[in-house]
């Protein structure tokens, strides 16, 4: 994988990097989220109970991965010396929410499959090097990465 980073670059990344995200329920269906300053009202739809005043988990979680593989595909163009123009990205989740409902417990709670579809426009890339990128964007895009990769999770009381 060709990277455009120098020594100094590379140097000065820090090597772990802390997110907090603090949530405060407003109902039984919405949270009020904030990362730093900024806030996110997460709801449910109406056909689930919800309220509709804001995206639902699950579309936040689609959402952070379009918004991550912009970030990554970015990059890395940049160290690839590419030039990107412009990302259009397509994502569509299946899922059965009856485990999250409580009326069966066949599938898992979470999506079974993640379509992601990338429309790139880049300038004098050929084909071959379109695929070169989209499969290191893929492969090195954190949100990615966590919905594919087993992290672990701890889920306690305060």
């Amino acid at each position: 994988m060709p990277t455009n980073l120098t020594e100094t670059e590379a140097c000065v990344v820090p090597r772990e990097v802390k997110v907090l995200i603090r949530g405060e329920s407003e109902n039984a269906t919405r949270m009020k989220v904030r990362a730093g300053k900024f806030s996110l009202t997460i709801d449910e739809p109406r056909s689930m109970g919800g309220t509709d005043e804001g995206p639902s988990p699950i579309q936040v979680l689609l959402m952070a991965l379009a918004g991550c593989l912009n970030v990554t595909g970015h990059e890395i163009a940049r160290q690839r010396g590419l030039k990107l123009n412009r990302m259009n990205v397509r994502i569509e989740g299946v899922m059965n929410p009856c485990n999250f409902i409580g009326c069966s417990f066949e599938e898992r709670a979470g999506f079974q499959h993640i379509k992601v579809t990338i429309d790139a426009d880049m300038e004098g890339v050929s084909q071959e090097e379109k695929e070169d990128w989209i499969r290191e964007t893929e492969s090195r895009c954190p949100v990615t990465d966590n919905i594919k990769a087993d992290t672990k999770i701890s889920v306690s009381l305060s």
